[in-house]
């Protein structure tokens, strides 16, 4: 934990017990007596006090906007005042009145402001301006599996400038940093873009037609609007442009909330962390309590949405590397953003697949991925090829809970209702998504869209470990079901129930 948010807890303590005492004096009784007879109380307060204000970053203000740190501590201590009221309201435990809760509360938030307003006043800082133009000559190199990208650019240099973008850009992320984008990109061409910024309008309100690269060095964990973002950079860049940007990933957040403070506390912060800023986002009515209280901040991320956002927004990656606790991303505008006013976010979702004629279809499934990941099948696919079962191996995509639902085939339940539309049958190939169906043979796919996918596949009954066993199964009952539909169906619907219950066939 920093130093500077110890400090501010520290004194954040002290101006509980005075507004404790102030309450109680106002009441006209002992402070002495309340505080020795309601300490217990009163050490609980604080402790949900601080938890609390940590979750709500509270202690992480900006000096440069006073305004903007005077609705955070409000928001965080309404959030304190809600906690403990239900709690008094709950609880059998003798608290202390509800005057002087609302006492506490009040006064520890007057002392909370003034506090940070005049350390607003005393504090300097410096703050890296939202873009830099910087001249000098180099050429552009990003290496990848197939080609090299490089743009030659004239020769203009400007020693004072390149000082003290080093010098920023070290001040803001590291050393280890300038150096990941020193090889990324041709870091002091004029026609590379350095921002530092969370909102579009920065980079909307840049040049036309003249960048080449660009890199933020804000995390995308702080964008609210992160496609619109990704949408506003692709636009600014030429067909072969890279952008570099950086996220804090849901693991490493994981590990920083759980190295960051002492065992069992540890966990408490991250249960409350994960059911405000990872399952609030997924629901239509949390999810407005969610950007109301973090105004989009701080935001939880994985690996999967991190990379599927950019792919959804036209860029494909070339280099993942994880950089000082944050994963730093280098991709290319390979086309136009997809603008995808459907995006697969919530619990459950529809998935584009090919059914009957070539006909794309929704297909209804619990998720069991991260969002955005249905965009990266060829990245996954082209990094860890298929298992056995025709599934990918190692793939991240998949949630814990996933894994879980997928086990057991729960989140293929709504499933049901595509059964219902008719736009599938009980048995029958599966219905996969372009890039699968792209992988089966000329033969296979003009015999799949001839008929309707179905929920049972044919996998159950032969279960086949490659992909070519899985052609040959799927040509199999196909051309089987071409003969005899109905008599192919039952015998398949049976002989699949038979292997799933007694030999215990998975889809892995």
């Amino acid at each position: 934990m920093k130093r500077r948010i110890i400090g501010f807890i520290f004194f954040d303590l002290i101006f509980i017990v005075i507004g404790f005492w102030v309450s109680a004096t106002l009441k006209q009784s002992s402070f002495t007596t309340y505080l020795l007879n309601y300490f217990k109380a009163l050490a609980v307060f604080a402790i949900i006090w601080v938890v609390i204000s940590l979750i709500f970053n509270k202690y992480d203000l900006d000096a440069k906007k006073h305004s903007n740190n005077t609705k955070q501590i409000l928001i965080s201590n309404i959030g304190i005042l809600a906690i403990t009221s239900i709690l008094i309201y709950f609880s059998r435990v003798d608290w202390f009145s509800r005057f002087m809760v609302l006492g506490t509360v009040g006064f520890t938030t007057i002392l909370e402001i003034s506090f940070f307003y005049f350390w607003v006043i005393l504090k300097k800082t410096k703050v890296l301006s939202d873009d830099f133009l910087q001249p000098r000559p180099r050429k552009t190199k990003i290496k990848d599996a197939e080609r090299t990208y490089q743009v030659a650019e004239p020769i203009l240099v400007d020693k004072k400038r390149e000082v003290a973008i080093k010098k920023e850009i070290i001040s803001e992320l590291g050393r280890t940093a300038y150096c990941y984008f020193e090889k990324a990109v041709n870091l002091f061409s004029e026609r590379n873009l350095i921002l530092s910024t969370t909102t579009k309008f920065n980079v909307s309100n840049q040049r036309d037609d003249f960048y080449t690269s660009i890199i933020n060095l804000k995390r995308v964990n702080d964008i609210r609007r992160i496609n619109k973002f990704f949408e506003a950079v692709n636009e600014k860049l030429p067909k072969g442009g890279i952008f570099v940007c950086l996220a804090e990933t849901k693991e490493l957040r994981k590990k920083r909330i759980l190295s960051k403070f002492p065992p069992i506390f540890n966990y408490i912060y991250y249960t409350l962390d994960y059911i405000l800023k990872r399952l609030f986002p997924k629901f239509p009515i949390t999810k407005n309590i969610y950007f109301l209280l973090t105004r989009g901040e701080n935001r939880v991320i994985s690996r999967a949405e991190f990379l599927g956002r950019l792919y959804s927004c036209g860029f494909e990656v070339i280099e993942e590397e994880y950089v000082d606790n944050h994963l730093y991303v280098i991709s290319r505008k390979i086309k136009q953003p997809a603008f995808d006013l459907e995006p697969t976010y919530g619990p459950i979702i529809k998935l584009r697949r090919i059914g009957k004629g070539g006909k794309i279809i929704k297909v209804y499934k619990m998720r069991t991925m991260h969002p955005y990941a249905e965009y990266l099948q060829s990245y996954v696919f082209d990094k860890h090829n298929l298992q056995e079962g025709g599934k990918i191996r190692n793939d991240f995509r998949v949630s814990t809970v996933g894994r879980f639902m997928i086990k057991f085939w729960i989140d293929e339940l709504p499933m049901i209702i595509n059964l219902l539309n008719g736009d599938l049958k009980i048995v029958g190939v599966r219905p996969l998504s372009k890039h699968y169906f792209s992988l089966y043979s000329k033969e296979l796919q003009e015999k799949r869209v001839k008929f309707k996918p179905g929920l049972v596949p044919p996998f159950y009954v032969d279960n086949p470990k490659t992909l070519k066993e899985i052609m040959d199964s799927e040509m199999k009952y196909l051309n089987a079901y071409e003969k005899h539909p109905y008599i192919t169906d039952i015998k398949y619907f049976f002989k699949a129930f038979y292997n799933i219950i007694f030999k215990r066939y998975r889809s892995n």
